[in-house]
């Protein structure tokens, strides 16, 4: 089968859709049933690692699913991955969701590549999306995000922020994807200051070693960092991320969330005054975006990406303790303008 190859850009709004849940839930489907009405169902996603309550990713891509419900009144589900599962569990969790009924069905994760492209082929009349990866299939949307723009922008955030010039960058695993935020927040410290030292550090070499779902090694981590100076921590951690914040706010430094507005998530309100910013990532939009174009009978397929340009990933203005920083909203809206235009390239690596 040809792939739809063509790149395409989809307009979605960064930030515009309120997180429904934080706590971690179960799934609104049981994997292996196949009754219920194609007609009556709608979309399923299901949780990369950590799971719904991350205050991040997942959750971002949940408020995609509840904004669906709520406009389209259909039947949804969402289901939460398991500890130290297979491919073959993610195959076999996609394919339930899809003879089900449900479509489109959603991957969280690049974790579900290799599960998507093998079941995508098995249910050709399903349209299926997933996140951070690229997957070739007819019927498969790969929802991929320009991940390092956004981190350029907390960079340069970053950099007007401290006050010691070292700022610091936890990653949660070390891939290919979170070198892309790396690489793109320490290029807007840079660009900006070429006096900030930035401190990096990976959790874990592998996502089964917990890297972006244990709040205890993020925690750690930017206790390690601020020994060392950093008065700005840029989490792109998951979960784990939330170890970093609490760190943070414990040692009255910034912290700059991920994916989601991490300064108006509920479960992080006790930090949210050290909250700095956060980059944005519109995972929900995506899930959204995906959903509408199946209901209206024109399914996005190939790959769709979300970047500056199409407000598919931002920076947060929420915290208003961000205007007593000399000079920040003005170098960050610079910043937006350099990269829209093409006189900022933003490095990936």
């Amino acid at each position: 089968m040809r792939r739809i190859s063509k790149l395409t850009r989809v307009a979605v709004g960064v930030a515009s859709l309120a997180l429904a849940a934080t706590a971690c839930g179960g799934t609104s489907s049981d994997n292996g049933d196949s009754g219920g009405s194609k007609d009556d169902l709608g979309v399923a996603i299901a949780y990369d690692i950590g799971g719904k309550g991350d205050q991040s990713f997942n959750d971002a891509a949940f408020a995609g699913l509840t904004k669906a419900k709520e406009e389209f009144g259909f039947k949804t589900a969402d289901v939460e991955p398991t500890e130290g599962e297979t491919d073959a569990d993610k195959e076999q969790r996609l394919a339930s969701l899809a003879r089900q009924g449900y479509n489109p069905v959603i991957g969280v994760g690049f974790a579900y590549g290799p599960a998507m492209e093998a079941v995508a082929a098995k249910y050709p009349d399903t349209t299926f999306g997933i996140v951070d990866s690229v997957v070739e299939g007819e019927n498969v949307a790969s929802l991929v995000f320009a991940e390092e723009q956004a981190s350029y922008l907390a960079g340069v955030a970053a950099a007007k922020a401290t006050k010691s010039n070292t700022v610091g960058f936890v990653g949660g695993v070390d891939i290919p994807l979170i070198h892309k935020f790396q690489a793109g927040y320490e290029q807007g410290v840079k660009d900006t200051d070429a006096k900030v030292k930035v401190v990096s550090q990976y959790l874990t070499q592998t996502a089964e070693e917990g890297g972006f779902s244990s709040p205890d090694k993020g925690k750690a981590a930017a206790e390690g960092q601020i020994e060392k100076g950093a008065d700005v921590i840029y989490q792109a951690a998951g979960l784990s991320g939330q170890g970093v914040i609490e760190a943070a706010a414990k040692a009255k430094v910034w912290a700059i969330g991920v994916d989601s507005d991490q300064y108006n998530q509920e479960a992080l309100a006790a930090y949210k005054d050290f909250i700095l910013t956060s980059a944005l990532k519109d995972v929900g939009g995506a899930v959204y975006t995906l959903t509408k174009s199946v209901q209206d009978g024109k399914p996005l397929t190939g790959t769709q990406v979300f970047d500056l340009k199409v407000n598919g990933v931002g920076l947060s203005d929420s915290n208003p303790r961000m205007a007593e920083v000399p000079g920040l909203k003005e170098a960050v809206d610079e910043a937006k303008k350099g990269i829209t235009d093409g006189t900022i390239k933003v490095n990936t690596e």
